[in-house]
């Protein structure tokens, strides 16, 4: 084997100790998958996109949440419109006036609209129009009174710290004309025809953000592939995904250290750029033993594309990503940047916070491949709420329905979970009646013996504590004796979470 090649390993083993193998990544998108599986339900359908929807717990990833509102529904043509029983408004898309890739979404009847729906409808000769300005401006007052201080990052409503983005969008059922070009163009060995099939069966979401600068941006959505994209990453091999990753590290940890360039390229470009990647190159190269050369050739193409300011959109290719982005001085600047980054090579990594050992590539890992696989699990767990508002009847039909057993394990701890919190959530629904409060002891202790299953010891304490609470002080004092016995080395795991996370 060729240094070269004997290099790419090294690099490709200590990314998987680093960023995650392919078992960790699963496991991650699994625990996603099963939050948004039990969160939605008939009328609101949740989904978890962004890095850590994709699998990667990469340092300042922010949590991107996406609902789609029941109350809308989008079509691309009056033909496609069927009489139908829903009470959801119809909406129909308007592209003459704008930009690729954006849409103005008209009211198709004379709906009697309630209050809310009526303050994002926007008035004009041409009709009634949802306004996506609006839209925003309605959901992030309603989240205020709910959650406190909330404001408009994008298409998204963020918390104040932008840890959390929340975009509540709209959706068309069927797959839209303008990105009908990808599903007809050249035949390419990826994406496989079954994922294509998958993606089209999905539609296109809309969120609310119009094109900057344009007469009518207030009233503009933008088509949102998140769904397919999202399928499309999925469906990466791992040295695919380690490339992609890569890049995000770049900009956001080393090139994003000039703060003139700051959101310049972001995440979404580089997700792009590796789109085109895959579909124009030999699958057979993306292989551990080649993972430098990969990384090195989509390196270049970013370069590239930053010089002639030309990224396509992946699934309407009118769309140019790039076009008026940067401005002559800070387009001359990131050049510099990424050609001086290009010329040092990997070990360009050095200057980022995650990869800043890159010097010690010849190590062994000593943590087994399950240890970590729950470590990345309890950092997501600790991360959000994942639990509180699941219906423990969906999880438990899930669990049974599971094929593999990471899936079940998953499954199980978050049902134990789960479990471990519905006394929590249930604490203000106090009754004076006796039988009453019986049959709420009763229940509560009935779902935290169950929740005793979540992990060695942290469910034992609750239950401690919920025998304390209750003056059952000695049986709270064995409990807790027993969970000072299974607190053995073993059963620690040692993870890197800040309480500024939590």
């Amino acid at each position: 084997m060729s240094m070269e090649n004997t290099l790419s390993l090294d690099f490709y083993k200590y990314l998987c100790h680093k960023i995650g193998n392919e078992d960790e990544v699963k496991g991650r998108r699994l625990t996603y998958i099963i939050d948004d599986l039990g969160i939605s339900s008939t009328t609101v359908t949740k989904i978890t996109s962004g890095s850590k929807g994709e699998g990667l717990q990469l340092k300042g990833s922010d949590l991107d949440l996406m609902f789609i509102d029941p109350s809308f529904k989008v079509y691309e043509s009056e033909s496609d419109i069927f009489p139908q029983s829903c009470k959801c408004i119809l909406l129909l898309m308007k592209t003459e006036d704008t930009h690729p890739c954006f849409t103005q979404l008209h009211l198709v009847n004379n709906h009697d609209l309630t209050v809310d729906h009526g303050k994002r409808i926007k008035n004009s000769f041409l009709g009634r129009k949802l306004s996506s300005e609006l839209y925003r401006l309605n959901f992030m007052e309603d989240m205020t009174k709910i959650y406190g201080t909330r404001k408009i990052h994008g298409p998204c409503i963020s918390n104040t710290k932008e840890s959390i983005d929340i975009a509540w969008c709209l959706k068309c059922d069927k797959w839209i004309s303008q990105a009908k070009q990808w599903i007809s163009g050249p035949q390419t060995t990826w994406p496989p025809l079954d994922l294509i099939s998958k993606i089209i069966s999905c539609g296109v979401l809309f969120v609310p953000i119009g094109y900057k600068g344009s007469s009518n941006e207030n009233l503009q959505w933008r088509m949102s592939f998140s769904v397919a994209e999202k399928f499309l990453i999925c469906s990466f091999n791992h040295t695919q995904l380690l490339c992609y990753a890569l890049l995000k590290i770049m900009i956001k940890e080393i090139v994003e250290k000039h703060k003139d360039l700051k959101s310049l390229l972001c995440s979404y470009f580089v997700k792009t750029l590796m789109f085109w990647m895959l579909e124009e190159s030999d699958p057979s190269i993306w292989r551990p033993d080649k993972i430098i050369t990969c990384f090195m050739a989509c390196l270049k193409r970013l370069i590239y594309c930053v010089e002639y300011s030309t990224l396509l959109h992946y699934f309407i290719p009118d769309y140019n990503l790039f076009y008026l982005r940067f401005d002559f001085d800070k387009k001359d600047k990131m050049i510099s940047i990424l050609k001086n980054l290009f010329e040092k090579g990997i070990y360009c990594f050095a200057q980022s916070e995650t990869l800043f050992d890159i010097f010690t590539l010849h190590f062994k890992v000593t943590d087994s491949s399950l240890r970590r696989i729950v470590e990345s699990q309890h950092k997501i767990m600790r991360s959000k709420c994942l639990f509180a508002y699941q219906p423990l009847t969906l999880l438990y039909y899930y669990l049974h329905s599971s094929s593999t057993k990471m899936s079940k394990s998953i499954f199980f701890v978050m049902l134990s979970c789960a479990h471990q919190k519905v006394p929590q959530i249930s604490q203000n629904q106090q009754r004076s009646n006796n039988k009453h409060k019986y049959y709420k002891y009763k229940r509560d202790l009935s779902h935290l013996l169950i929740g005793t299953n979540s992990d060695a010891v942290a469910g034992w304490l609750v239950l401690a504590s919920f025998f304390y609470v209750h003056e059952h002080y000695f049986l709270s004092l064995d409990i807790i004796n027993h969970a000072s016995r299974k607190c053995t080395s073993e059963k620690i795991y040692h993870w890197q979470l800040g309480l500024n996370q939590t």
